[in-house]
């Protein structure tokens, strides 16, 4: 079975683009049990991308106050994720909302990893800070095989 690969954020908001940039390279690396896509990070999209599918990774910036560049796996289908994912969201609602609303409604999928790359800066216009550029690599890396 395929695993969604969904990276979520806003490309004009500095680190906030980790999730997009990683859909973006795995879908020129990734093989047969991997597919990819960017994900702007309404609520609607989100959760679209998030029930629409059989396994799922959800891959997306965080502000939890670790150093710039952790990255953190949590499986979403066990619980509810932590503060970090809805408390600073640049796009609205978060990640955590629509996985929670997928919760309720019955559409979780059975895999659910989100995968939490901190972030340092959130400035419109902003590159990617080093530490989450090297990151992202990692985690590209990571869900590739390698």
């Amino acid at each position: 079975m395929t695993t969604r690969v969904i990276g979520v954020g806003n490309r004009d908001r500095g680190d906030d683009a980790a999730g997009p940039e990683v859909a973006r390279r795995l879908a020129h690396r990734a093989s047969g049990d991997l597919s990819a896509i960017e994900c702007d990070g309404g609520l609607g999209p989100t959760f679209d991308a998030i029930t629409g599918a059989g396994p799922v990774l959800v891959v997306d910036a965080m502000s939890s106050g670790a150093a710039p560049g952790t990255v953190r796996h949590f499986d979403a289908a066990a619980g509810p994720l932590p503060v970090a994912f809805a408390a600073r969201s640049t796009h609205g609602f978060g990640v955590a909302e629509a996985v929670e609303l997928a919760r309720v409604l019955g559409r979780l999928p059975e895999r659910v990893e989100v995968i939490g790359i901190e972030g340092a800066c959130w400035d419109a216009g902003a590159p990617l800070s080093p530490p989450v550029e090297a990151a992202i690599t990692r985690v590209v890396d990571e869900l590739a095989g390698g």
